[in-house]
Parts: structure tokens; C-alpha cells; sequence
């Protein structure tokens, strides 16, 4: 298993922070001052990163987000004037090494908090062990299990939305505009099994039906076999895949349906980290794909969007800017660096100063009730329950037009909110 001990061109362990715990964007906008002497004392960061495996894309764009996230906190000088250490470990995308890298924090490490694991399945083995060990976990994730109470008091979610919150915002505008009946090609693992439920639910809601619901193995690397498991009145395909073969996937589609073929409504993680213009995609003009964050720059663009693409290196087409063939993850990654400067900021309200304060930490996590959308939150305005440990924020669905994806709607975060499902407060720390 491998890990980054010291700081080289893509990789940071010694690297300080102090931060900034306001939510607006003035801190971070300002001139920074690097202060050279801080108290004593270091905050180590645990950063379990999908370095390999079918999140591969995702790891190493996370990875590069919290290096950015973590270089401009180091130029503020410290969290309660501390340095910090991030230590990166790869999991594989895999759950026994995922939850053996959250033992390897704890006990060889001695972190004051994990962040970073993606994936779903990860998330569901490691989440209990971090409980176990008493340490806080802060997952960049889109998965329910969280907000649903599988976890613990010691997991939190405050970067990104779940699927749950997502599918219900967007359900009611995919039956009111691309059709009823509905077939669900998914992965067949939490994550997907997430969406099934879910916008299911949230469908026959709208008086819509699901025609077919299509599990695909998330390792697949061919599936022709399963286009044909599409009923013939189905109005609109509804696909979320993931992991290395997903272009693959998204080709094969185009190549199954030609130009005769029902709406298609998409996950971007059917195409996070692929170009758009890419050769035999042609197909997709015209479809819709759901974004957390618009991979391009829009019209209406934030400043706070403008900022984090200058400080990550990457381009209003949402390429690195050293590469524009390297297409980055962009509607999951700024889930990194808001979770950074969520810990930042909970770890300043707690007066943080060592582990012997965990469960200060974990305390002022709880007492976070919104996030203001800013240089710390370029995501945009989000509301956080604390006692679900769940945040919930806007949803883009942009359409496919001359190889670029152009927003046409923005649900509200209220469109998202469910009745809480739990109360981690109540749980012993």
C-alpha cells in the first residue's frame, strides 16, 4: 500500500494550514501571509484517496483538489495556529483496503481526521470502522447510507449531496419535459442501488413509471448485451455508470440506438473525466445530463467558480489548464475542498488543539447549520442538518450543445430536503 510521506510535485504530507473559518468569500479573496512560526502542535490529515481502481479518475482529481485546497490554507498559516499534515493513502476503490487504511490513520498515523472517500461501498465498510476507532470521517461521497443512519456519530457528509436529495429535485423536471416511462441503467453496487430506489420513488411520484431497471456490474467493459433489455415504449433512458470503461459505455449506447432513440437522461459520472468532443459522441447533442457543478464555465459563472478553477488549474471546459485533453471531475471534486474548509472551520469554533479534542470537533460539526456560497464554498449556498450529519445543496441539469454542456435548470436546495431519518446527536461519542 502506498503513501505520501513528504510533499513532491503531485504529493503533500507536511504541508500547513491555518485557515479561514468565515463562510465569505473575502478571506480568501484577500493577500495571504505566510507565517513562519506557528504554535506548537500538528493537525494530521488523513486523506484516503482513489489513487486505483474503478475511481481512478476521481482520486487523482480529488487528490490534486486537496492539494490546492491545502496550499492556499498552508498561505494562511495554520488551523488555530498549527501546521498540518495531509498523509495520502490509496484504498484501491476497494472496501477491505478502504477499511484497513482508516486502521492505518489511527494507529500508525494517529490523524485527528480522515477525508476523502469517494465511493460508495468504501464509504459503507469503512464508515463503521471509523466509528469503532473514535475517529472523524468525512466523506466526499454522494452515498444515503449516512443521512439513512447506517453510519455513526463519527461520519459526516458536508461537501456534497446525496443521491437521494438529488434524484427528488430533478425527477420532477425529467417527467415534466423528457417523458414517463422510464428505463434505469445503473451500477449494481450501493451507489447505484441508491439511484433505483430512489428516483424510483421519486418518479411514481410525479405519476411517471420505470419501464426496466438494468444493473450493470461496475468492472463491466462491454455492454451491448444490455441495450436490448430496453422495452420498446420506453420515453427516456436514464443512466448513471462509473469506473474505467465508461466511455465504452456511453459509445456502445450511441451505437445500439443510432438516430432513432428515446430522450436520454444522464448522470455526468456516466461521463466525468471524458471529453465531450470526443470521436463516436456526436450522439448525445441534444441530451441531458444531471451536474452538482457545471464542468463548463457558464454564462452566469460565480466568481467564487473563477477562483477555484485559477487555484485547482483548471480551464472554463473544465480541463487542467497544463493539459486540455486531461478532463477533470468536476462535478464531484469541489466536494474536497469544501470538506477541508468545513474541518477548518469546525476545528477553529472548537479551539482545537489535539486529538484529545475529538469530540469538541465533532460537536462544532454538528452545530453548522449553512455554508454561504463563497471562495470556501464555490459550489454554491448549501444547508447543513446537523443532526443527520448531511448537507443538501442546488442541482444543475445542462443539455448537450455543440460538445459543451449548457445549464438549462437549477433546482432550489429545498427542492431536495427530505424529513431526517436520524439523529446522530443522540449517539454516544
Amino acid at each position: 500500500m502506498t503513501n505520501s510521506r513528504f510533499m513532491t510535485g503531485t504529493m503533500t504530507r507536511r504541508t500547513a494550514l491555518k485557515g479561514l473559518a468565515a463562510v465569505g468569500a473575502s478571506t480568501l479573496g484577500s493577500p495571504l501571509i505566510i507565517r513562519n512560526a506557528y504554535a506548537s502542535g500538528t493537525i494530521k490529515l488523513g486523506a484516503p484517496f482513489h489513487r486505483t481502481g474503478i475511481g481512478a479518475s476521481y482520486g487523482r482529481w480529488y487528490e490534486r483538489t486537496a492539494e490546492a485546497a491545502i496550499k492556499l490554507i498552508n498561505e494562511g498559516g495554520g488551523i488555530n495556529g498549527m501546521p498540518v499534515e495531509m498523509i495520502v493513502e490509496d484504498d484501491g476503490t476497494d472496501p477491505k483496503r478502504g477499511t484497513e487504511v482508516i486502521e492505518k490513520f489511527a494507529a500508525e498515523y494517529k490523524v485527528d481526521a480522515v477525508f476523502g472517500h469517494l465511493f460508495s461501498h468504501v464509504v459503507a465498510a469503512a464508515g463503521p470502522r471509523a466509528g469503532e476507532l473514535k475517529l472523524p470521517y468525512l466523506v466526499c461521497s454522494e452515498g444515503h447510507q449516512l443521512a439513512a443512519g447506517g453510519l455513526n456519530r463519527y461520519c459526516f457528509q458536508p461537501g456534497i449531496t446525496d443521491v437521494k436529495s438529488q434524484v427528488m429535485s430533478m425527477a420532477p423536471w425529467i417527467s415534466q419535459n423528457l417523458g414517463k416511462k422510464i428505463t434505469m441503467i445503473f451500477p449494481d453496487y450501493a451507489f447505484g442501488h441508491n439511484h433505483r430506489d430512489f428516483f424510483s420513488e421519486a418518479i411514481r411520484a410525479q405519476g411517471g413509471e420505470i419501464s426496466a431497471l438494468i444493473p450493470i456490474p461496475p468492472t463491466e467493459s462491454s455492454f451491448t448485451r444490455y441495450f436490448p433489455q430496453i422495452p420498446a415504449d420506453t420515453e427516456v433512458i436514464y443512466h448513471v455508470m462509473v469506473g474505467p470503461a465508461v466511455l465504452t459505455f456511453v459509445k456502445e449506447m450511441g451505437e445500439h440506438f443510432g438516430s432513432q432513440r428515446p430522450q436520454i437522461f444522464g448522470f455526468i459520472d456516466s461521463l466525468e473525466a471524458v471529453d465531450l468532443a470526443t470521436p463516436q459522441l456526436e450522439y448525445l447533442e441534444g441530451t441531458y445530463f444531471w451536474e452538482s457543478a457545471p464542468r463548463y464555465a457558464q454564462k452566469d459563472q460565480t466568481e467564487f467558480d473563477k477562483f477555484f478553477r485559477d487555484k485547482v488549474g483548471i480551464d472554463a471546459n473544465g480541463a487542467s489548464t497544463s493539459d486540455p485533453k486531461d478532463i477533470s471531475t468536476y462535478s464531484h471534486m469541489f466536494s474536497v475542498w469544501e470538506t477541508l474548509f468545513v474541518i477548518k472551520q469546525a476545528m477553529e469554533m472548537a479551539n482545537y488543539k489535539g486529538s484529545e479534542q475529538k469530540k469538541d470537533f465533532i460537536v462544532a460539526l454538528e452545530s453548522l447549520e449553512k455554508f454561504a456560497a463563497s471562495n470556501e464554498h464555490p459550489q454554491g449556498d448549501k444547508i447543513f442538518n446537523g443532526k443527520t450529519h448531511q448537507v443538501f445543496g442546488k442541482q444543475f441539469i445542462s443539455k448537450v450543445e455543440g460538445s459543451k454542456l449548457n445549464v438549462v435548470h437549477t433546482t432550489s436546495i429545498e427542492d431536495g430536503i427530505y424529513p431526517p431519518e436520524v439523529d446522530y446527536t443522540k449517539m454516544d461519542l
